[in-house]
């Protein structure tokens, strides 16, 4: 949600506002759930790298124009186009400008208040969850779902994903689900409820108030808070979760019994069979590093990689260009896919790869 109505297409992509101590950052691609170009995810680093250093700036707020979301993720049919067209470099340089942006929210010296309001997908994570003060709402409609795109949860992702409870991040990585607000609160993905109608009013105090006073006025506390939905899903989330492999991770799924188990295996089997095994091992890596830069920096070499491979460019294809619906995994099985194929996949990238 933003407390902003869509603009004309006339106006900039991320509209940039100062109003008393609030620097305002305003995704303004309502049409496209303000989905991240390049030329955004620069504005939006280049803005926060000066307002860093402005003394008259006490809080940054970032929020999306229209009524559906916040943002529905990073702009991945550009980066499809530059694929098939033969520049695969060009897509290691959009990560790494979005990696470079995730990585300065997350050690952002000033609040950084996030609505994360409606859908926020993929990117749309990345510019809110690593930030210090994380809105979610009744409407809030959260998920990474890059395996059903051929690729993996990245903009540090899995740095999150990692540190959810037990099982829970796991799910939320190989099966792209979307959970709700409380989900978030409840999986550390944030640490505020707020209902939508009260955001204009949030962002209205932000402009005299500090962020912690500001929100503490309005967000929910106690029995107010929703119980999360995903929550009540532990017992078979714990279990098939804890299993080695994602073979073993489907099968204890399939036989658990409960509705919900045996749709989580369904969508599973539905995605790319190299990017679950990818995701599995990537979020693996990344409970043992010790800070979100390391994960961001291994999302950049996972994702110079699969650029490069098949199934980011049949994904993106059926998914988000021809819309078909019928991607060509190849392999087509969890089982196809060797083990070595998952491991090159964090093999450092050398100066002779880039391209």
């Amino acid at each position: 949600m933003s407390t902003d109505t869509p603009t004309p297409e006339t106006q900039p992509e991320v509209i940039v506002r100062r109003a008393g101590r609030l620097g305002h950052l305003i995704l303004n691609r309502p049409k496209a759930l303000n989905s991240l170009t390049h030329g955004m995810v620069k504005t939006i680093k280049a803005t926060l790298e000066t307002w860093k250093d402005d003394a008259s700036v006490a809080t940054v707020l970032i929020s999306g124009a229209g009524e559906k979301g916040l943002c529905a993720g990073g702009d991945i049919v550009s980066v499809y186009r530059s694929i098939i067209q033969g520049r695969p470099e060009d897509g290691d340089v959009f990560f790494a400008d979005e990696y470079a942006m995730n990585s300065l929210i997350a050690e952002y010296p000033k609040p950084y208040v996030a609505f994360m309001d409606g859908i926020v997908l993929g990117g749309g994570v990345g510019v809110s969850a690593h930030g210090s003060h994380r809105i979610v709402t009744e409407r809030t409609r959260l998920g990474m779902p890059e395996t059903g795109i051929g690729f993996f949860p990245d903009v540090g992702g899995a740095w999150l994903l990692s540190r959810a409870p037990s099982g829970f991040g796991h799910h939320m990585g190989l099966t792209s689900t979307h959970v709700t607000g409380a989900d978030a609160l409840a999986l550390g993905f944030a640490d505020h409820y707020v209902e939508s109608s009260q955001l204009e009013q949030l962002a209205t105090a932000l402009e005299t108030t500090g962020a912690e006073e500001a929100i503490a006025a309005v967000a929910a506390t106690g029995a107010a808070v929703p119980e999360s939905p995903l929550m009540q899903q532990r017992d078979w989330i714990e279990s098939a979760y804890a299993q080695d492999t994602a073979e073993g991770i489907v099968a204890t799924l399939q036989a658990h019994g409960d509705p919900a188990a045996t749709e989580a295996a369904s969508a599973i089997l539905a995605k790319s069979p190299t990017s679950v095994k990818i995701t599995l091992e990537l979020i693996r890596r990344a409970a043992q590093m010790s800070t979100v830069h390391e994960v961001l920096a291994q999302d950049a070499t996972v994702g110079h990689h699969l650029l490069r491979g098949h199934d980011m460019r049949e994904g993106i294809r059926a998914q988000l260009v021809d819309k078909d619906r019928n991607p060509q995994w190849d392999p087509s099985t969890l089982e196809g896919v060797p083990a070595d194929s998952v491991f090159s996949a964090f093999d450092p990238v050398t100066s002779g790869s880039r391209n």
